[in-house]
């Protein structure tokens, strides 16, 4: 067990979302529900921040230039340096639901997941923006859409709906999700999973949102290391760096007492033995890039919360 360093002072009411892109440059989070994108400047540990909309929940680089994002009740796009918001087609009119969090797949679709501000059951659902900006329903039935990542090879999905207190994973072909199953499950008394990332062996790296820690689990579900953080409301994780062997660490002050946890909302960092792997990036078409939002539409689930 290690125990990972703080980097920033508590800089974030609710951290969430790290991702790292070395254009960008570095490291990105979210202050969700701020609506803001901050930036770490790694040589004098300032950060910065840009308001992007009333919420923002998880961001991910395009596959040339600029970013795709997801806001409250749908996508936007981006530059590098995070001006010229371009928001998509609203998803839904409620204003009672919310996106939360989201990444890439290895085909260049960009999905979020969503959750009820009450975390209604099963309220939520992911979503998935293709390469022409039109969005698939992926899973229904959901109720706090969180972690998602894929193996190395591309072929495993891996998904957290954090009251279900499970990671499971999925086969993966050509955006379909399928073939769902349980992989960890989390005792009762370690929190309950948030965000996750995977490093270049494959192993899993699930945030414990309640649990102060960041834990390694193997493909095949073994727990195979700790690091543990000074705050309770771990959130999500990314290895980042130059030679992407550091893990970076959100936190959120969200239902904490910071006169017990001063630190809370924090972003944290310890480094590791095995690196991690390149962000994967939203590949919009080529006609979609020149007129943005022009093709938006939703299907139905390709896939089964069941």
């Amino acid at each position: 067990m290690s125990t990972a360093e703080q980097v920033t002072e508590p800089c974030a009411h609710h951290g969430e979302g790290p991702v790292w892109v070395d254009r960008w440059p570095g490291l990105r989070w979210v202050d969700m529900l701020a609506g803001d994108v901050l930036t770490l400047d790694e040589r004098s540990g300032s950060v910065h921040r840009r308001h992007v909309g009333s919420v923002v929940a998880a961001l991910r680089p395009c596959r040339d230039n600029g970013a795709v994002l997801a806001l409250e009740r749908g996508f936007a796009l981006t530059d590098d340096d995070l001006a010229g918001v371009r928001p998509l087609p609203e998803l839904w009119p409620d204003s009672g639901l919310r996106m939360n969090e989201g990444g890439c797949d290895p085909d260049g679709r960009f999905y979020c997941g969503s959750m009820a501000y009450a975390e209604t059951p099963g309220a939520g659902g992911l979503y998935r923006l293709n390469p022409d900006h039109t969005v698939s329903s992926v899973l229904t039935g959901v109720t706090i859409s969180n972690g998602l990542a894929w193996s190395p090879d591309g072929t495993t999905a891996y998904y957290v709906d954090t009251p279900t207190r499970t990671v499971d994973a999925f086969d993966y072909v050509d955006g379909q999700l399928s073939r769902r199953r349980t992989l960890v499950e989390i005792e009762s008394d370690a929190g309950a999973p948030d965000g996750l990332t995977v490093d270049a062996e494959g192993h899993l790296w699930v945030a414990l949102w309640g649990g102060g820690a960041v834990r390694r689990y193997t493909p095949r579900g073994e727990l195979d290391e700790v690091v543990t953080v000074p705050v309770p409301r771990v959130t999500a994780c990314t290895l980042g760096g130059p030679r992407l062997d550091e893990l970076y660490i959100t936190t959120s002050r969200v239902a904490t007492d910071t006169t017990r946890h001063p630190r809370a909302g924090a972003l944290f960092r310890i480094g590791l033995p095995v690196p991690g792997l390149p962000p994967l990036p939203y590949a919009p078409t080529r006609e979609s890039e020149r007129t943005p939002g022009s093709s938006q539409g939703t299907t139905g689930p390709s896939g089964s919360s069941e």
